[in-house]
């Protein structure tokens, strides 16, 4: 609906977007074409390495490229993984811009007008569609320049804030954990004493409640009927609580050879329900987790005798209206065991 409401904006003079995954038929692309034809300037990042979806990627890139759309291959050597949309608009006789970054599969995520954070957006676009160097972002960070220096460097202050006794505090929720150096940075922030929760969908080469190592770690996944594929990582940094989103999980792939971006949440009331929506509920399902023990092994994790159980992805849908204005109900979850970690 952004994206088409700014292709019938008279006022939207560009829209930038990337894409990873499109299929056949895809509404999307043919809203990017419908503003072409109407004379918006139209930038694409199109990654013609989406595995499954090549072939497709290339039909539409050369659809765009007919009707007057500037079509770019993204950077040589890394797949443009990143889900961003950038929206310039005049508005009284300025250019304003609007930014729309996700963590995957194009999910929702974050819709901002925040000048320096889509600032950060222009200049990675900028960097796609031109050389493919590093630029500087003051919110954003990126891989493969910056995401992997910045998540162990935050890593590393919840461990020197444990230390100090300060509030320090992991939660991060991904799809995959294999990434040797943040594996060894996790073990020593559970060291110094950091109280650690990882939700990972997949797999997962990190191995909690192991004494001495990681009796201060949790992991668990959360695989209900709906495919979870968001990345959301919560710092407690002393009280200041730190909440970013991402496209990447902490994989070597996402870390060194792709195009990622992580980007935080700056206003204080989305940061509060992106906790209580977007991490909360995972933390507390006690229908549809999994929880990992030391050997590696997963084990289904019941509700006790008495207490109700609870699904996080039936309280989220809960939480939608429907078409009457009245809630969902909530049904019983669907349960499947998740990957064994490698």
């Amino acid at each position: 609906d952004f994206i088409r409401t700014t292709a019938d904006d008279p006022n939207v003079i560009a829209i930038k977007q990337t894409v990873y995954r499109t299929g056949t038929d895809s509404e999307l692309m043919e809203i990017l074409i419908d503003a072409a034809r109407k004379g918006k300037e139209v930038t694409v990042v199109v990654e013609l390495m989406a595995r499954f979806d090549e072939e497709a990627n290339l039909n539409w890139a050369a659809r765009l490229e007919e009707v007057g759309a500037h079509v770019v291959y993204g950077v040589v050597g890394h797949k443009t993984h990143a889900k961003m949309s950038l929206i310039v608009r005049r508005e009284d006789k300025t250019l304003k811009r609007y930014a729309h970054l996700s963590t995957g599969n194009y999910h929702p995520g974050l819709f901002s007008a925040h000048e320096e954070l889509c600032a950060d957006v222009a200049e990675v676009f900028q960097q796609l569609t031109g050389l493919g160097r590093a630029v500087r972002l003051k919110h954003v960070w990126q891989s493969p320049f910056t995401l992997h220096r910045r998540i162990v460097a935050a890593i590393r202050n919840e461990a020197k804030l444990a230390a100090e006794g300060k509030p320090a505090r992991i939660i991060a929720k991904m799809n995959a954990l294999l990434e040797p150096q943040i594996i060894e940075e996790l073990y020593a922030a559970s060291g110094a004493g950091v109280k650690i929760e990882l939700i990972v969908r997949g797999v997962c080469a990190l191995r909690p409640g192991i004494e001495g190592l990681s009796e201060n770690i949790r992991v668990r996944s959360v695989v209900g009927r709906f495919l979870e594929h968001s990345r959301v990582f919560y710092f407690e940094n002393g009280g200041a609580e730190d909440v970013y989103l991402a496209s990447a999980d902490w994989m070597a792939r996402n870390f060194f050879r792709r195009i990622e971006l992580c980007f935080p949440v700056l206003d204080p009331g989305l940061k509060r329900r992106v906790i209580r929506e977007g991490l909360h509920p995972y933390l507390e399902d006690n229908s549809q987790a999994w929880v990992m023990h030391a050997e590696g092994n997963y084990e289904r994790l019941r509700a006790r005798r008495g207490t109700k159980g609870r699904s996080a992805q039936e309280e989220l849908l809960a939480m939608l209206p429907t078409g009457s204005g009245e809630t969902r109900p909530v049904t019983p979850p669907v349960l499947v065991k998740p990957a064994q970690p490698a």
